[in-house]
């Protein structure tokens, strides 16, 4: 029996299982909205909700510039956004490349980009006292090959935040 035992096991081995849910964490901190299987997007959300979570304890401390504080604080301030950095990279794959409209191919430190343009962005849901809820999982219809259900997993708040399915819709508009 499986009572207690949180987690699904996709049917990989532990390291195969861990690589997967980092690349798909990855992938959804840098490009703040992908599609997968509903099973995987619900796993992939209690990931990226932990580190997140991680990255906004940190509170006013991720906003404030270092350099106008006093040494006592500032070495407080570093040492906890470090310590959290640290604690995020570790699950969290460093860099990933992504292509750009023109087709160059861009570097993204995904620790700096969660901790400096995803973290800031909840502070005030943080602040009022509804911590969690980043995310968002979209049922979408079922993939072609093999019926499985498929799910589109976005972040809260994203600057282009339209319609779940919008693409799609004006693809087939053709």
């Amino acid at each position: 029996m499986r009572h207690r035992k949180a987690g699904r096991k996709f049917g990989r081995n532990t390291s195969h299982r861990r690589a997967m849910l980092r690349n798909l964490t990855g992938n959804l901190v840098l490009h703040e909205r992908i599609e997968t299987t509903h099973a995987k997007a619900m796993e992939l959300r209690r990931q990226v909700e932990r580190l997140i979570t991680r990255a906004t304890r940190l509170g006013d401390d991720l906003l404030v510039d270092v350099g106008k504080l006093d040494d006592e604080r500032r070495e407080r301030v570093v040492a906890r956004r470090t310590h959290a950095q640290r604690l995020v990279a570790a699950f969290l794959p460093r860099r990933l490349a992504r292509r750009l409209p023109d087709g160059t191919i861009e570097q993204v430190d995904l620790v700096h980009k969660l901790f400096h343009e995803i973290a800031p962005r909840y502070l005030d849901r943080v602040r009022q006292g509804r911590g969690g809820g980043y995310t968002r999982v979209t049922r979408l219809l079922r993939r072609r090959g093999d019926a499985a259900p498929m799910a589109v997993v976005e972040l809260l708040g994203r600057p282009e935040a339209g319609q779940p399915g919008e693409e799609k819709k004006t693809a087939n508009a053709d």
